[in-house]
């Protein structure tokens, strides 16, 4: 997890280099605005590329890191810092690197330091579903690699769009270097600092090799609470929000001086339920918890109504979702799912895990529904990095939690396969079946065959019924209206960059 630091430095923040303040009220020497505040609800656990699979972790890597792909908007990986690439077999890629790409501290990229990364990042545990189909990397020339899989990957462009292979410099890496203290890469901004629990800085990068950005200095402020964020949008003390609170959302769009953005996340919000846990081992009980969960309320009640009630696994905009074998809202099939289990739901006690306000909304809900087939549970509040941490650790019987990824072999990689327990399988699911069936479906060429396979397996997997569905969100940014240039996928990908100041 997080690399450890000294407790001085958690509290008095992590400085590097000396950041430039932007001159009054965030303008530059013209008297044009050149700072933007980011207001986000969880602080990022690191700021390393390699060792989190966070959200709050992502939209940190995005500002220092870039990888050999990217995502565009329709969720295709397009050219990053490869400027063209050749499958040369069906197990054989080669990439022909940019070269006008610096990293922050002054030294040029090169096939030595895109070999050194990506092999770097095969040791750990949080990104491998990104990486472990990268069987070797072969340096050809100074701005050529030649990447090799063990079988044919279908999914290999799309992985190297990961921030889990974002590409740093070799040299820092036989250092030992700490990137979460000094994240040091090739992306559009350069980090200033980090004060633990209040913000991260950075500085625009003015060597980066799609052009500096518009926006000279970006705050993230970290907000907890939605009405709290909002009431600062309003005020003017942030320019954009990342998690709008649903509750706010209609006087947001009524502020003239505001300005929204909508997207539909490639991701669901379950009740994650610990397959490896007394009374969540048993299918039936399973069933029976979400038979039990009246979702149209939790839609109601957690997200104002900005979401749609979930019943499958996998989010509906993903290629190869099925809603076969998804349970139905029905309390009196959830008795029989209990009657069927062979438990008395007197004894059934556990608590359900929550790190912000719109999980424990959705909690209340759950818990409530749940009362009335006789399952007592209580909600538990934690910080998302204790959560993030207890979740992949199999430290919980219940949280509520989600995942995004924009491609459907890697969504089901990182959350049933059984090699993502102890990272992103937080329900440690263990099926030598779907196992196979995931492994099959990442080796088919053939589109066809592919979403075939990965129907398959989503059949299977909501008749296994590894964790409880609850909602897919509509998701909002919201920001000063005076900005333009803002536009995000459905992955969540935020290109602050692209972002500038009307003049």
């Amino acid at each position: 997890m997080t690399a450890l630091l000294m407790a001085g430095m958690l509290c008095l923040g992590l400085v590097a280099g000396c950041g430039k303040d932007g001159g009054p009220q965030g303008k530059n020497s013209s008297g044009t605005k050149d700072t933007l505040v980011v207001a986000t609800m969880a602080e990022t656990p690191t700021l390393s590329p390699v060792e989190q699979n966070a959200s709050a972790g992502y939209y940190m890597n995005l500002m220092n890191f870039t990888c050999l792909m990217r995502l565009d908007e329709d969720l295709n990986p397009v050219l990053d810092l490869a400027e063209s690439y050749e499958a040369i077999s069906d197990t054989e890629w080669e990439f022909k690197l940019r070269q006008d790409v610096k990293f922050h501290d002054g030294t040029s990229m090169k096939a030595e330091d895109v070999k050194a990364s990506l092999e770097w990042a095969k040791g750990f545990t949080e990104v491998s579903l990104y990486n472990d189909n990268i069987q070797s990397v072969e340096v050809v020339d100074d701005y050529t690699v030649r990447i090799t899989t063990p079988t044919p990957s279908p999914v290999l462009l799309f992985n190297l769009t990961q921030h889990g292979n974002a590409i740093v410099p070799k040299k820092l890496i036989d250092e030992g270097h700490d990137f979460n203290t000094q994240p040091i890469g090739t992306g559009p901004y350069k980090f200033v600092s980090w004060t633990r629990g209040d913000q991260v800085e950075f500085e625009a990068f003015e060597d980066y090799y799609l052009g500096e950005p518009s926006i000279k200095h970006v705050i993230w402020k970290i907000i907890p609470e939605g009405s709290s964020r909002t009431i600062a949008l309003e005020a003017g003390e942030v320019d954009l929000v990342i998690e709008v609170e649903a509750m706010d959302v209609e006087r947001i769009q009524e502020n003239d001086k505001l300005a929204t953005i909508q997207y539909k996340p490639t991701s669901v919000t379950w009740v994650m339920l610990n397959n490896e846990k007394q009374f969540m081992d048993n299918e039936n009980i399973r069933h029976a918890i979400n038979c039990a969960i009246d979702k149209e309320s939790v839609v109601t009640v957690a997200l104002n109504g900005l979401g749609e009630p979930a019943l499958a696994q996998m989010p509906t905009n993903i290629p190869g979702v099925t809603e076969e074998n998804a349970d139905q809202y029905d309390v009196e099939k959830a008795k029989e799912w209990l009657e069927k289990s062979g438990v008395d739901p007197a004894e059934i006690k556990f608590s359900i895990i929550c790190s912000d306000d719109t999980k424990k909304r959705a909690g209340e809900v759950v818990q409530a529904n749940l009362k009335e087939i006789g399952i007592e549970c209580t909600l538990e509040s934690m910080d998302l990095a204790t959560y993030l941490s207890a979740t992949a650790e199999g430290d919980f019987v219940a949280a509520i939690g989600g995942y995004g990824m924009g491609d459907t072999i890697s969504y089901f990689n990182g959350v049933f396969h059984s090699k993502s327990i102890n990272a992103s399988n937080k329900s440690r699911l263990n099926n030598p079946e779907i196992d196979a069936l995931i492994d099959q479906a990442s080796k088919a060429i053939d589109k066809e065959e592919r979403e075939a396979l990965t129907t398959q397996c989503a059949a299977m997997l909501n008749q296994i019924c590894s964790q409880a569905p609850l909602y897919q969100t509509i998701s909002l940014r919201a920001f000063n209206a005076d900005l333009e240039g803002v536009t995000i996928n459905d992955a969540g990908d935020l290109r602050i960059e692209n972002i500038s100041w009307k003049k």
